[in-house]
């Protein structure tokens, strides 16, 4: 049997699992990235015994479930005169005042010297962000598990860069692709409908459901373009206000789905109050909403320029926490700039060529306004889309 795919994170996660007892180990990350499957694979190959639990179906209110969850595998580690032992705890961020129990239960180990190793997951970060800065400062390290990569999906499922663009990256979906209707009904009904009620919902102060329901729908639409809030408000259902949408998607943004990217200036009000620009994390999304099927949307120039300026915002996005950077658009007047990356005081501007546009006067008037570290064009006459969708954003700062 083939080797199955393995994240890079797998390497990281196996190496400080092997290390001596130090820090608690937190993957986080959205929905359907492969958590999960990235754990089992590195418990599989650890020379020591794992428990993994999971807290998908227990009462958000058993505040005590993780305390007998830490208890049983003590126990074990004693029955079976364990002198290590890793304990997995998925979901674990449905529990209410999760992060008290894991520190109350992780400082006695420590105290009393027992080297039982512990790896929390959660889908939500919200949750996870919230949790590890209120009780676990100190005791944690952070793993990233991001959307998947154009280079990942290729080599893990055969991907064509066309597959990427249009289908995005979650690997769940990689076998439906050649049947559209079942695809786009998996990718909403399995995979945003959770993730709005569980991970977007139900762990925040939402009281508009409907309304920040019609915003991702609509956001994901508009996924690569430019529209106020105001507009925008405009063409939701339910009432609002542009405080309540602005909000709503900051939360959004917080759960990796979708973000509105702000207007790079040389002070923070004039970003903020910038028209913003509306980028999914995953293409899966847009296609899901506004997709007519791939041999259609495909020969039409114009549409297929906005999924590839979503692809390469989404891969830009994929990436920005771990490269410690910030994502932004430019425009001024008729001159625009798809991108600008700006990471430890040095900007990137990046222009996507797809046939969508015929000339690149924005780059040449950003260069001569902010002067870039680099003016770069992917796509047609610049860097090929398959090679920038496969290279990590901290290399371009090189």
């Amino acid at each position: 049997m083939p080797q199955p795919y393995r994240r890079k994170q797998y390497d990281e996660l196996r190496e400080r699992l092997l290390e001596p007892r130090q820090f608690i180990q937190v993957l986080a990350g959205p929905r359907q990235v492969g958590k999960t499957t990235l754990v089992a694979q590195v418990c599989e190959a650890l020379p020591v015994t794992v428990v993994s639990e999971s807290a998908d179906n227990v009462e958000p209110t058993d505040t005590d479930w993780i305390r007998r969850t830490w208890v049983a595998a003590r126990s074990r580690m004693m029955v079976e005169r364990l002198t290590e032992l890793v304990l997995v705890i998925d979901e674990v961020q449905k529990l209410r005042n999760w992060s008290e129990a894991v520190k109350r239960e992780w400082d006695a180990d420590t105290l009393h010297g027992l080297n039982l190793k512990v790896v929390l997951l959660g889908s939500s970060r919200l949750l996870l962000k919230a949790g590890l800065t209120e009780s676990l400062a100190g005791r944690f390290e952070l793993i990233r598990m991001s959307h998947w990569r154009y280079d990942e999906m290729r080599d893990a499922f055969g991907y064509t860069l066309d597959d990427y663009i249009y289908y995005g990256g979650y690997p769940g979906t990689a076998g439906l692709r050649t049947n559209f209707p079942r695809w786009r009904r998996y990718v909403r009904d399995s995979l945003i409908a959770p993730a709005i009620e569980k991970d977007v919902i139900l762990t925040s102060n939402i009281y508009k459901p409907a309304l920040m329901k019609q915003l991702f729908e609509l956001g994901c639409s508009y996924s690569a373009e430019l529209l106020s809030l105001t507009k925008l408000l405009g063409q939701l259902q339910d009432a609002g206000n542009v405080t309540t949408l602005a909000d709503y998607l900051r939360i959004l943004g917080e759960c990796q789905l979708l973000t509105s990217l702000q207007k790079f200036a040389g002070d923070q009000a004039r970003r903020y109050s910038s028209i913003p620009k509306y980028q999914v994390y995953n293409n899966a999304l847009m296609t899901a909403y506004v997709g007519s099927g791939y041999e259609a949307d495909r020969i039409d120039p114009t549409r297929w320029g906005r999924w590839v300026e979503s692809a390469v915002g989404a891969h830009l996005l994929a990436q920005e926490k771990e490269a410690d950077c910030k994502v932004y658009y430019w425009r001024e007047g008729a001159d625009e700039v798809d991108f600008i990356v700006v990471r430890q005081g040095r900007t990137i501007a990046l222009e996507v060529k797809s046939g969508r546009r015929t000339t690149n006067r924005g780059l040449t008037v950003f260069e001569k306004k902010c002067h870039p570290l680099h003016s770069l064009v992917v796509g047609s006459g610049g860097i090929p889309l398959e090679d920038f969708l496969s290279t990590p954003i901290d290399r371009l700062f090189y």
